[in-house]
């Protein structure tokens, strides 16, 4: 596999697309997958396909974000409804759109098809992770020189299960200053910009501890990290789908502080 053949993840440099026209690539029955690769969609059968575009604006489930849903059609009315989307397990920097058609006929390798995704679930989900981002500023802003150890770790921005997780022992008393500052921040209505750096760049800025290990993420030799910047809060390197300004993430609610084994994770909700 070349890098050419991997696909051009449209939603990073435009998230703000929620139809698109691309050609198809390769449509491969469920069954006939390598096993890697089903264990990506383990609700799938022999009535599902993975179909594969030259680009997608469906964001692929991954950096604690869910994947997009939404729909393929052809001009012919063959439509395929995509239930999940994955990076391939096997060919790096290629993604699988799980789902099923319409009707026995599928898609051709070379035909053109309009994406189309559910936008009020891309919008809840841009929402969470950019409140997740947030809160993960409003955590080191308050407590990276109290907490011994401190560091972000990881984080999950799916509806009902949203956390951020720090190495270090973050008592409950810091819940209510967390809360005022994720506050402060959504309030602000800072912007958030998405930007494209090389290692040059997070050195010159003093911020080697964000760089990604090239060897766990799916980037071409060459290709710069795309961050996303939270002007006046913090950058983070990220993949993901974000709102333009932090008060577009709307109420956001610290729930609990939970600690073990020396980590701590904070939960959180934005309002629906």
């Amino acid at each position: 596999m070349t890098w050419t053949d991997r696909t051009f993840l449209a939603f990073q440099h435009n998230a703000k697309l929620h139809n698109l026209q691309t050609i198809v690539k390769a449509i491969h029955p469920f069954a006939a997958l390598e096993e890697s690769n089903r264990q990506l969609f383990k609700q799938g059968t022999d009535e599902d396909y993975a179909v594969i575009t030259e680009q997608t604006i469906f964001h692929p489930q991954g950096g604690g974000q869910p994947s997009d849903e939404g729909t393929m059609a052809h001009a012919s009315g063959v439509a395929f409804t995509v239930a999940a989307v994955r990076m391939d397990a096997v060919r790096e920097g290629q993604v699988l759109h799980f789902g099923r058609f319409n009707q026995p006929t599928v898609f051709s390798e070379g035909d053109t098809v309009e994406q189309a995704i559910d936008a009020d679930k891309r919008l809840l989900y841009s929402r969470l992770h950019t409140a997740g981002h947030v809160l993960g500023a409003a955590v080191r802003h308050l407590l990276e020189k109290e907490v011994e150890g401190f560091d972000e770790l990881k984080a999950s921005h799916f509806p009902d299960a949203a956390a951020c997780e720090f190495q270090g022992v973050i008592d409950g008393k810091w819940k209510d200053a967390i809360q005022a500052k994720v506050n402060e921040f959504v309030d602000a209505k800072l912007p958030v910009e998405v930007d494209w750096w090389d290692e040059k760049e997070f050195r010159r800025r003093g911020l080697e501890r964000l760089l990604p290990d090239r060897g766990s993420v799916s980037i071409a030799p060459g290709e710069k990290f795309r961050v996303v910047n939270i002007v006046g809060a913090e950058v983070y390197p990220c993949g993901g789908t974000h709102v333009d300004t932090t008060d577009l993430c709307g109420s956001t609610t610290v729930r609990k502080i939970t600690r073990k084994a020396g980590k701590s994770k904070v939960s959180y909700t934005v309002a629906e």
